[in-house]
């Protein structure tokens, strides 16, 4: 597990201010989301914090280490789930040990240990073509965290899933987070979804094209332990919960 803290990052592009002084932490063993519209920087800011690219001002803050500008150091899973069609899953899942210099065969050995927490049992050796969106997923997930343990960044993982998938898909991810303590930071436009995995959501709002960058204007804290939402989309707290995040998004 890790700490992840953001401080005081502006990027501006030729001249056009898109995030203004966004600060904001992942506590250890935590699970954040950025939520936002489309357009506002949340992509722009991943970049950031996944040293893909510089801040104009501000740092990243992994525990104690300054990882500002320093790609490698989180694993940084996409929408899509940019399996290698030639690979079997169990090579597509290994693929960051092997990258790091582990044998082959002890990299398949070791990713094989966890296939069944994943709900891959059985398809070490089938090909992603033959893989549902799910499942597929679930590998991009399984390779995600074996690239790094301590911090995962999800970029709206589950938005190419349909709304049963979907469900499934939370629930699958908050038993997975809460067995191996996951530390992770996912953007999404899916106000129920942050609010069913997130213990903070973090509010974006801001109009870059229109000169109005964007800043993160609220954090909601969700007192609901993750390993006891079962059944909480249906409660008040839920919906009150909801009503302040829309509030902050302007939309109340």
């Amino acid at each position: 597990m890790a700490r992840l803290e953001v401080e005081n990052v502006s990027v501006a592009f030729d001249g056009l201010k898109v995030l203004d002084d966004v600060s904001l932490v992942v506590d250890s063993g935590a699970a954040a989301c950025l939520l936002g519209p489309s357009g506002c920087g949340k992509t722009t800011l991943f970049h950031v914090v996944a040293g893909l690219s510089l801040p104009d001002t501000g740092r990243v803050m992994l525990d104690d280490a300054d990882i500002t500008g320093h790609p490698g150091k989180l694993a940084y899973m996409l929408q899509k789930d940019l399996l290698l069609p030639e690979k079997t899953i169990v090579d597509n899942v290994s693929l960051p040990l092997i990258l790091r210099g582990v044998p082959r065969r002890e990299a398949r050995a070791k990713a094989l240990e966890y296939f069944d927490t994943f709900g891959l049992a059985g398809t070490a050796d089938r090909w992603p073509a033959e893989l549902s969106g799910g499942m597929r997923q679930r590998a991009a997930l399984l390779r995600s965290y074996l690239f790094s343990q301590k911090f995962m960044l999800l970029d709206e993982p589950f938005s190419a899933l349909d709304a049963f998938t979907k469900a499934d898909m939370h629930t699958w991810f908050l038993d997975v987070a809460e067995r191996f303590g996951t530390t992770a930071l996912m953007v999404t436009h899916d106000i129920d979804e942050a609010l069913e995995i997130a213990d903070v959501i973090y509010v974006m709002r801001g109009a870059p094209q229109a000169g109005e960058p964007t800043r993160i204007v609220g954090a909601e804290h969700i007192v609901c332990p993750r390993g006891e939402r079962s059944g909480y989309t249906l409660t008040e707290e839920f919906l009150e919960h909801k009503r302040r995040v829309l509030d902050l998004l302007g939309r109340g």
